[in-house]
């Protein structure tokens, strides 16, 4: 086959595995109330069926990205799709949720392989006139499986059960094995390269202990930042990274060059990765709760809503990718996360209870546009401004920054929306002269016991039945709605916040584009 053929077959080839690895972040929360009743599971294991994907995902990015370097990325990238068609498979077929755990974090390690290698791969494959339209179709698909995790997952929940969201994996990921098989040329491996077992072990157990720790602030709301739960978990990721740091200046073939992090438009676009993580990709998640939770959507309708976001990446994320090429990296990002930053602002200002999709739809246009003409350019300025043979690291720190960027979004964002929320209440309840201060308390504690995300769903549920005659009814579910406006105000400046921080340090940072690849 002609070469000028194969490379855009092994464009739809990573496509498809990047599309699976990203959906299977997002997928599985339309599932969660299917696979708590079908197990009789515990919040907290529930919330591992999450968390053991994303945990073992962000830990194992830079170990495959370096991996595949040393025996051939080809080899690598197939390895991580047959991990990740076994783990769905046998995530499909669990029998408890300890197994269902477990195996989403097999899921994990083949994602990690999937994401981390096909941005390298498509780079290789493709020549400097021709790679911003690859890396920007490359960058579509990313921003559609995050975005469109939620519409998928409840089409697939309704018709066919929660365990199809992993089953429909399989004949898709053996599609893209025959796929890469066929097409995809394996990389030039560097004989000499040794693994570096000291660099492998800090770095992965740095992650892990890092977004573990967000983790557990995230899964327990009482925990402060000093909590000895999180804080040992924080202390220890640090002294992992200065033993990663020392180890990389001293061994003869060292996991990172830590002279990578001395390119200015490489720094950039990792910031601007993680930013984007943080703010619009975690942002993603309350979203979606307040459209499920307080305007009554159900999931596949939220994920009908949510495609508005990720509907302009199938136009706009190739033609980013072009624009580019044309105008630098350097603009278009920060002008797309400026976008991004007046649309979530757009939303902050509208937004009042009770709550109309009128108040999101301006907002969502603005952070469509932005989600789509984002991507490409930083996948673009972090692989052009770096050394060929830099390239495969390069894609490894990048997934990096914008997983861990997405962990560390739902935790801050999770706690502005928790803090906004409860402020609200104490403020406001007292306030209600038509029910008696035994009442009130008794309404408080239950509505701070219940929190944000389920304060709503109190109206409808049967503890509701023994007060819905009362004079004061009303007015405690006209509070609770407020509050978690006001909650996710706080939310929405935050967003607005980090969006802003990235456009400013983009414009800083990023220099005019530079092949070196």
């Amino acid at each position: 086959m002609e070469q000028s053929n194969r490379k855009w077959w092994v464009l739809v080839t990573v496509s498809l595995a990047v599309f699976m690895a990203m959906l299977d972040i997002t997928i599985v929360n339309v599932a969660l109330p299917d696979i708590q009743k079908n197990f009789s599971s515990s919040f907290s294991s529930l919330q591992w069926v999450l968390n053991a994907y994303t945990l073992v995902y962000a830990a194992m990015l830079l170990p495959v990205s370096k991996l595949g370097d040393i025996i051939g990325r080809k080899k690598v990238f197939l390895l991580g799709l047959g991990i990740f068609v076994v783990g769905s498979l046998t995530s499909g077929l669990a029998g408890n949720d300890v197994w269902l755990n477990i195996f989403r974090g097999l899921q994990g390690i083949g994602g990690a392989a999937m994401m981390s290698l096909s941005l390298t791969i498509v780079t290789a494959s493709f020549p400097e006139k021709q790679r911003g339209l690859a890396l920007g179709i490359w960058s579509s698909v990313v921003g559609l499986a995050i975005s469109g995790g939620p519409l998928i997952g409840g089409a697939l929940v309704d018709s066919f059960g929660w365990r199809s969201i992993f089953l429909v994996n399989i004949p898709f990921g053996v599609l893209a094995i025959v796929l890469g098989i066929v097409f995809i040329q394996e990389s030039n491996r560097n004989r000499n390269e040794k693994i570096d077992v000291l660099g492998f072990i800090f770095s992965t157990a740095a992650i892990f202990t890092l977004v573990l720790a967000l983790i557990q602030k995230e899964t327990h709301e009482a925990y402060s930042w000093t909590n000895w739960h999180v804080l040992s978990l924080f202390v220890a990721s640090a002294a992992l990274f200065i033993a990663f740091i020392v180890t990389e200046r001293t061994v003869k073939h060292p996991m990172i060059q830590l002279s990578i992090f001395k390119n200015r438009s490489f720094n950039g676009a990792n910031i601007a990765a993680f930013v984007l993580g943080a703010g619009l990709y975690g942002g993603f998640t309350y979203l979606t709760i307040l459209m499920q939770n307080y305007m009554g959507y159900s999931a596949f309708e939220t994920g009908v809503k949510m495609l508005l976001i990720s509907g302009f990446t199938i136009i706009l994320g190739p033609l980013a990718g072009i624009i580019s090429g044309k105008i630098g990296n350097r603009w278009l990002i920060s002008g797309a996360l400026f976008i991004g930053a007046i649309g979530i602002l757009a939303i902050r200002h509208m937004i009042k209870a009770p709550f109309e999709w009128g108040y999101l739809l301006p907002g969502f246009i603005l952070l469509g546009i932005s989600n789509a003409l984002v991507n490409p350019p930083i996948a673009n300025a972090a692989m052009s401004s770096v050394k060929k043979q830099q390239v495969g690291m390069a894609s490894g720190i990048l997934n990096v920054f914008r997983q861990v960027g997405i962990s560390f979004g739902v935790v801050m964002l999770g706690i502005k929306l928790t803090e906004g929320y409860n402020h609200s209440l104490d403020q406001h309840i007292a306030e209600i002269h038509n029910a008696d201060p035994e009442l009130k308390n008794q309404m408080l504690e239950l509505f701070h016991k219940a929190g944000a995300f389920a304060g709503s769903q109190m109206f409808d549920s049967k503890q509701a039945e023994a007060f819905k005659q009362m004079p004061a009814f009303d007015d405690f579910k006209r509070i609770v709605f407020n509050a978690f406006n006001a909650g996710i105000q706080d939310v929405d400046l935050l967003i607005a916040i980090l969006l802003l921080i990235g456009a400013l340090a983009s414009a800083l940072l990023i220099r005019k584009k530079r092949d070196s690849v």
